[in-house]
């Protein structure tokens, strides 16, 4: 009997402790930019936050006030997502805590790619997802975006037939109205849905067919090269 007690207490507390875990590893937009900078090389916060607006990412998500990068990064450190490489001390600048990612990082910060890239809930993140494509192959890429694009295909399949529908109820007898505009003014977030799913579509299978074609590729080394390249025009202007 006691033995069962302790083998269900055991199992209680790993249940517990994987939904924390769980829990704790929600993946937050501004974690995802950090993270995807940190599997190019390690840097301290200062580097981050300057990367980031260099890099128009605070069109995505706020990195203006460098407390929100700090409480992100507190965050990956206590997910152990990333961790502290040293410290270093400059007689021109304060001390800077440089930050490395960890493996489970690594294998984080690629989930958290593909379910951004694949999701169709969270715009933004979408946004973000789409900033980090670089830390993908190019297979890999055209594989998340496919799938996302015959998500967005369904959905918006789903919108047109709620319009489509709505509309017929609403203006044919024994419908309230036979004014096609009173109706429509009860559907307009109903269009605005359509026209944005529309155009996100038309985005994702433009870049899609380029991937397939090689007209939209890259490679590691190209990327370190462009990079070093765009950081000294930065730094020139």
């Amino acid at each position: 009997m006691c033995a069962l007690v302790d083998n269900r207490l055991d199992y209680s507390q790993i249940l517990t402790s994987n939904i924390l875990t769980m829990a704790m590893a929600r993946r937050s937009l501004l974690g995802l930019l950090l993270l995807g900078m940190l599997t190019e090389e390690p840097m301290h916060a200062y580097r981050m936050q300057k990367l980031l607006l260099q890099h128009g990412k605070d069109r995505v998500v706020n990195i203006r006030q460098r407390a929100s990068v700090y409480q992100a990064i507190d965050r990956l450190l206590r997910m152990g997502l990333i961790q502290v490489r040293e410290t270093v001390r400059t007689e021109r600048h304060p001390d800077r805590t440089v930050y490395e990612i960890t493996d489970h990082g690594r294998e984080t910060v690629g989930v958290w790619v593909s379910e951004a890239l694949r999701s169709t809930e969270e715009f933004p993140e979408f946004v973000a997802a789409v900033s980090l494509l670089v830390g993908l192959d190019p297979g890999d890429a055209h594989g998340h975006l496919e799938a996302r694009a015959a998500a967005i295909a369904a959905e918006l399949a789903d919108v047109e037939r709620t319009l489509r529908e709505t509309t017929a109820k609403l203006t044919e007898p024994p419908g309230p109205t036979t004014e096609p505009r009173l109706a429509r003014l009860f559907l307009l977030e109903e269009e605005y849905r359509q026209t944005m799913l529309s155009a996100q579509l038309t985005w994702l299978r433009g870049v899609v067919a380029d991937l397939e074609t090689g007209r939209l590729t890259w490679n590691r080394t190209e990327l370190r090269a462009f990079a070093a390249q765009l950081e000294e025009y930065h730094n020139d202007h």
